[in-house]
């Protein structure tokens, strides 16, 4: 009987501690797995001076000094924030978002000249997110207590997204403010065959004369 082969042991490395740590952090950074994680804990390390140093920095002044604007909800270094400092700014216009993300990508079009409000997320009957848990309150007393002339609804296009812009209406009916909403539809060089029906639904139903 010939004796059983032996195979030779395969040792597995492990990162060092800080490494490891390093990547698990990076892990649970939104759209990065555990793979992306050591792609960019390398590319960092590679570039420690150039990259990870500063960014490491940059990490400890945000920590220390970002917050959250007590008046519309955006981040920034100041309180109040640069958009409700600006003097240049439209005061008779609120432009209603769901979180910070959306504000950022409103100022990237560079179209709208007003105010913001954050509201912080949406409301949830599946999540248990009711109106006392969102920035609802804060958003009709800065109505009430200003020259508010128009809120814009910029609530995304989902039933969470259209509930909260329905409950938000509701809430100011009693006040004499116009309420709007983002037009939905057709995007900028958007082909027909490629839109969801959905889509082609609000497009119509948002049409106007040209």
């Amino acid at each position: 009987m010939q004796p059983a082969r032996r195979f030779p042991q395969i040792r597995t490395l492990m990162p060092a501690s800080d490494i490891e740590a390093l990547i698990k952090l990076l892990a649970k950074l939104p759209g990065l797995g555990p793979r992306s994680a050591r792609r960019a804990a390398l590319h960092m390390i590679k570039r420690r001076e150039s990259l990870m140093d500063p960014l490491a920095r940059a990490l400890a002044g945000a920590a220390q000094n970002i917050r959250t604007c007590s008046e519309c909800g955006n981040l920034d270094t100041l309180d109040p924030c640069a958009l409700c400092s600006d003097g240049r700014r439209d005061g008779s216009m609120i432009c209603v978002v769901e979180e910070v993300a959306d504000l950022w990508a409103m100022e990237r079009g560079g179209a709208f000249k007003g105010l913001y409000h954050v509201l912080g997320g949406t409301l949830s009957a599946l999540d248990g997110i009711g109106p006392e848990d969102l920035n609802i309150a804060s958003l009709i007393r800065r109505i009430e207590a200003g020259n508010i002339s128009e809120v814009i609804l910029a609530t995304n296009a989902t039933v969470d997204g259209q509930t909260t812009g329905h409950y938000i209406t509701d809430r100011l009916a009693p006040t004499n403010v116009t309420v709007s909403r983002l037009a939905h539809g057709v995007p900028v060089g958007g082909e027909l065959d490629y839109l969801d029906d959905g889509t082609l639904a609000a497009a119509l139903k948002s049409r106007r004369p040209v």
